[in-house]
């Protein structure tokens, strides 16, 4: 469980309107909340996103309303792994519930800039800055929520489990 990709940087409270705004909620086609992913803040996020990439952000990523199309916008729009300083709680259950791995990495938005490469193991935990060999140490993802991953989500994994 392994990612490599180039960073998006947000700041700290990226709430959920932020992510989706709320006039898009009545769309539940995964590929077009992707079009509308941050798309108050960041013009064109969007179509600049490549998949793999990964995003980095400060305290209380996802925080606001719970929904669960803000983890499946980030999704669909090709971000590999969210790597945040802290996580609202019921965002960080909707991105494993969906199969978006998330690592928390308190002060991780000091340590990376916009557009570094990143190689991410969920296993280990451990975030690599290749261009000069910064390794900086989240706790890794538990082994049953990897599995979750690996399943594509909850539901698939439970699933999976039945058959």
């Amino acid at each position: 469980m392994k990612f490599k990709g180039k960073v998006w940087r947000f700041g700290d409270l990226i709430d959920t309107d932020v992510i989706i705004p709320a006039r898009y909620l009545n769309v539940s086609d995964s590929e077009e909340l992707a079009k509308s992913c941050f798309s108050d803040v960041r013009a064109g996020f969007s179509e600049a996103v490549q998949p793999g990439d990964i995003i980095v952000a400060g305290a209380n990523f996802g925080c606001g309303s719970s929904r669960e199309h803000a983890p499946r916008a980030i999704m669909a729009a090709g971000i590999s792994v969210i790597i945040a300083g802290s996580f609202a709680r019921i965002f960080y259950r909707n991105a494993f519930n969906i199969g978006l791995p998330i690592l928390e990495l308190p002060g991780v938005i000091e340590r990376l800039e916009e557009g570094d490469l990143l190689t991410v193991d969920l296993v280990s935990g451990e975030i690599t800055r290749p261009k000069d060999g910064l390794i900086l140490q989240a706790n890794p993802v538990p082994g049953f929520m990897r599995g979750i991953i690996e399943a594509g989500g909850l539901v698939p994994h439970i699933k999976r489990g039945v058959e």
